[in-house]
């Protein structure tokens, strides 16, 4: 179980960085602002803090806390579900279908009903390419771990 504390958090940041290049670029060909996505990432936890000029940074920093916790849950849910025999299938499969139930319920249950400003930022394809980038990151880095 210790050696996948590592493994685990690893591909939750790599997931999570990937979301951070992902909304980049799409800021730099958009007219989206990627400090308002993670101004309006603050604001859905702290609703006051938006208009702080530490927001942005503070949306950056809950966005890899719970791109970390995405990590460690995933990679100890397959383990345990796998009782240990991963396979490349079984890694990105999982993984796929668990940003895609991750982003389904965000954008479509939990945001909307928070009256979040961050459910309508940016069109849902982008923010679902968004997620299967993250699961793509964090298969690669499962995988890895796993074929050492």
């Amino acid at each position: 179980m210790r050696k996948l504390f590592v493994p685990a958090l690893i591909a939750g940041l790599a997931g999570g960085l990937a979301e951070i290049a992902w909304i980049a670029l799409y800021s730099s060909a958009t007219s989206t602002s990627g400090i308002e996505v993670a101004r309006q990432v603050t604001a859905t936890v702290v609703a006051s803090a938006a208009a702080e000029p530490w927001a942005p940074a503070a949306g950056v920093g809950i966005h890899l806390a719970l791109s970390l916790a995405l990590g460690f849950a995933f990679v100890l849910a397959l383990w345990r579900l796998s009782a240990g025999r991963l396979t490349a299938g079984s890694i990105w499969s999982a993984a796929l279908l668990t940003v895609a139930g991750v982003w389904a319920a965000n954008f479509l249950v939990i945001l909307p009903a928070l009256d979040s400003d961050l459910a309508t930022l940016m069109p849902l394809g982008a923010t679902l390419l968004s997620k299967t980038l993250f699961g793509v990151a964090m298969a690669a880095v499962v995988q890895r771990s796993t074929a050492r």
